[in-house]
């Protein structure tokens, strides 16, 4: 049976996976693309990804290191897991084909389009497995901050929620695209989000039995380190493709106000 303390983690990772879905109604039922609204809610993720990841996770992931392993060796091992985060979504990132890469801003517009080469849902099919191995992380990212602190987890889960909107739309795009079934569309799209509890089930079944106050700073600092790399590598580059670079910002910058009041509220 489940341990209860990882059910809140289960589900807020859950729910941030299947945010595609989200984009994929967008994709569906929508007449056009709200530009301003996906730029504005893009840099609102990347802020709140941001301030959290330096302000908080690091910090934590800092603290006990040091505590478990001296202030020198537990600053070098933080920063060396920071990084180790970084590559792990830089690797995936460099394993995934660019044309297939999930990250290509679509527009709700291209639905309208009649559908013409059956062929394209091997492109749909392939964009939502790059997903799936770029949400893979993700998943172990936002179950692993929500075992340490279910409220942090919460922020973490719905910035990523949001961050999965547009993939979701890069999704559906293509597979209506290619076969004209607005529901095999949307179900496809909901099933690439599946990747993110997937990664929770195997960090629960693979780290959970080791689980350390120096296993879990490491887990932090390299969690940070994803987040980090996520934030500047497919948020904000997201963002400014909508054309709203401005709006992007603002964004950014609100997410990181809200991060910091909801911070100073749980001191």
């Amino acid at each position: 049976m489940m341990d209860q303390n990882i059910i809140i983690p289960f589900l807020l990772t859950l729910f941030a996976g299947l945010a595609t879905g989200i984009g994929s109604l967008i994709a569906i039922l929508a007449r056009n693309t709200s530009k301003k609204f996906l730029s504005f809610s893009l840099g609102l993720s990347a802020g709140v990804m941001i301030y959290v990841s330096f302000v908080e996770i690091f910090a934590q992931a800092q603290d006990s290191l040091t505590g478990e392993m001296g202030d020198t060796a537990g600053r070098v091992i933080t920063v060396c897991c920071f990084f180790a985060g970084m590559l792990l979504i830089g690797l995936i990132d460099r394993l995934v084909p660019s044309v297939e890469n999930p990250h290509e801003v679509r527009s709700v517009e291209s639905m309208d389009t009649p559908p013409q080469d059956h062929r394209l849902m091997k492109m749909g099919i392939l964009t939502a497995l790059a997903i799936g191995i770029h949400n893979f992380p993700e998943g172990i990212a936002t179950f692993v901050a929500a075992i340490e602190n279910p409220t942090l987890g919460l922020a973490i889960a719905v910035a990523i929620a949001i961050h999965n909107i547009p993939e979701g739309i890069a999704v559906a795009v293509p597979i209506y695209y290619a076969t004209g079934s607005r529901k095999r569309a949307f179900w496809l799209s909901l099933l690439s989000g599946l990747a993110e509890p997937v990664g929770a089930i195997l960090a629960y079944l693979i780290l959970m039995p080791f689980l350390s106050a120096t296993l879990m700073g490491c887990l932090f600092a390299g969690v940070a380190g994803i987040m980090v790399f996520i934030s500047l590598d497919e948020l904000l580059p997201a963002a400014r493709e909508y054309g709203e670079h401005h709006i992007s910002i603002y964004g950014m910058i609100a997410g990181m106000a809200i991060m910091a009041v909801s911070l100073i509220g749980l001191t």
